[in-house]
């Protein structure tokens, strides 16, 4: 053996076991997680080691870490009564919906406050209509955070809005997720906005890339989707700003949303979320941020989650799960990107097998051939268990949605993913109200008469190669 290749194969050997041992010392690795690895790093070392490099990692640093401590602590501190409080839920929710409540205010502290209205918006031209005249309307500021901001007609109006409202005083305050609104960041529609006066500030920017590769990850992103108007109108639910036709993928148009607009002390719930990251882009206090918190008569009880990989981990799949085991009678499920950890894949499992109705809604195209693989591998187990799976055909499915019972209701920007539960900072509202969840499950029979349902013997004729590819997928999911 030549002293090149007794060198090659010492360095090949340093690098499995170096990466081996890195990824055997991380305890917030689930075992499946950890498994994708090592198969990826035998079947394609160098590859694997790049990826893990890149990859593995779900931490922004200490730094970061710090610092959602300290802007949560001075949120706390200077807005405690605007969070609710834990006696609260004994007061407004049923005994059996309670756990589910508590888990969910225990991520950001945020409880149950009573008072709330809300308006399921028809469609994508009367969410910009109703948003865009709520802005034209605003008297003291206008807030918004937006995953993906296109210079579309959606992203234009939008933008036109809080230039219009920025010239006659009103303080606008605008954050935009370095990558998905790369293409808007530094356009002219964002130059104009800076000089009108709107206050702009970049999530997770892309201007230290050599910085982030070596602490972080690159595909870290900020998912939320967070509308705050004069700190008495809010928006919620799954729709960037951009057109249903969304250009960047046409050929999945169109793109399929929900949103809820809503009044009452939630509101200030929702404001508390998006000054999170305000202080966390800017290093402003919260002090310039307005809160008010006028409680509605006959308002349903309503809560806003915010997840992200600097909260403590999986607390979305936890979420999910505490709502799974609430359900007596009914749970409906949209989400357009479908795969679950093992205990949430479980649970959904274990309300079928209990007589629970279970109802899943995706996507019959996906834009994502990594999820679609990876979804249709879990569809066996969950028809086994009783659960009613659904694909709607018509356009992207894109709506985040979870009702039980026909009282509870869970909506914004989560996914059912392992991006959502591991990578995105998201947000949501957890609801008590039959009135606004009988709304929710009204549009979700719409996606479903959209849809077509898949049986177990469509799933069990599927011929044996593309089981095996959907099961690799799946495998190597955490990788992915």
């Amino acid at each position: 053996m030549t002293q090149t290749m007794t060198i090659a194969l010492l360095f090949h050997a340093f690098l499995v076991a170096s990466f081996s041992i890195r990824i055997l010392l991380r305890d917030d690795f689930s075992p499946p997680a950890r498994l994708a690895w090592f198969i990826v790093l035998n079947v394609l070392p160098y590859f694997g080691s790049v990826a893990y490099f890149l990859f593995g990692e779900i931490d922004l640093g200490n730094r970061a870490h710090r610092l959602h401590d300290q802007v949560f602590a001075e949120l706390r501190e200077k807005a405690a009564h605007f969070m609710g409080d834990r006696d609260s839920i004994n007061q407004l929710i049923p005994r059996i919906y309670r756990p589910a409540f508590y888990y969910a205010a225990s991520i950001n502290g945020f409880h149950p406050v009573a008072g709330n209205r809300a308006e399921l918006l028809a469609d994508a031209d009367e969410t910009v209509r109703q948003m865009v005249a709520d802005m034209d309307a605003a008297t003291d500021h206008i807030h918004v955070l937006y995953y993906i901001w296109l210079d579309d007609e959606t992203g234009t109006a939008v933008a036109e809005a809080l230039i219009r409202a920025a010239r006659r005083g009103v303080t606008c305050r605008a954050i935009a997720d370095g990558l998905g609104s790369r293409h808007l960041i530094g356009s002219v529609l964002w130059h104009r906005m800076k000089l009108a006066g709107v206050q702009l500030a970049v999530a997770l920017p892309y201007n230290r890339l050599f910085r982030t590769i070596l602490t972080s990850r690159l595909d870290l992103r900020n998912h939320r989707k967070i509308t705050v108007i004069d700190a008495a109108i809010t928006y919620c639910g799954s729709r960037n700003c951009a057109d249903p036709e969304f250009l960047p993928k046409a050929r999945y148009a169109p793109w399929i949303d929900i949103m809820l607009r809503l009044q009452g002390p939630v509101v200030a719930q929702n404001q508390l979320l998006f000054a999170s990251d305000w202080m966390q882009a800017t290093g402003q206090s919260c002090n310039c941020i307005p809160l008010q918190a006028v409680a509605l008569k006959d308002g349903f009880p309503a809560l806003v989650m915010g997840a992200g990989p600097t909260e403590r981990p999986k607390v979305t799949p936890q979420l999910f799960v505490s709502l799974f085991a609430s359900a007596e009678r009914s749970l409906t499920l949209t989400t357009p990107y479908f795969v679950p950890d093992a205990t949430t894949l479980e649970a959904l499992c274990a309300a079928a097998l209990r007589g629970v109705h279970v109802t899943l809604i995706f996507p019959e195209r996906n834009d994502s051939w990594v999820v679609a693989a990876a979804s249709h591998s879990y569809y066996h187990q969950l028809l086994d268990a009783g659960c009613r799976i659904y694909e709607h055909g018509h356009g992207l499915l894109h709506a985040k949605t979870l009702t039980v019972d026909g009282k509870v209701s869970l909506i914004g920007s989560s996914n059912l993913d392992l991006r959502s539960f591991d990578l995105n900072y998201e947000n949501n509202i957890l609801l008590y109200d039959e009135a606004v969840t009988a709304s929710i499950d009204q549009r979700q029979q719409q996606y479903l008469a959209d849809s077509r349902r898949v049986e177990l013997p469509e799933v069990l004729s599927w011929p044996f190669y593309r089981r095996i590819w959907n099961n690799v997928i799946a495998t190597i999911g955490p990788v992915l």
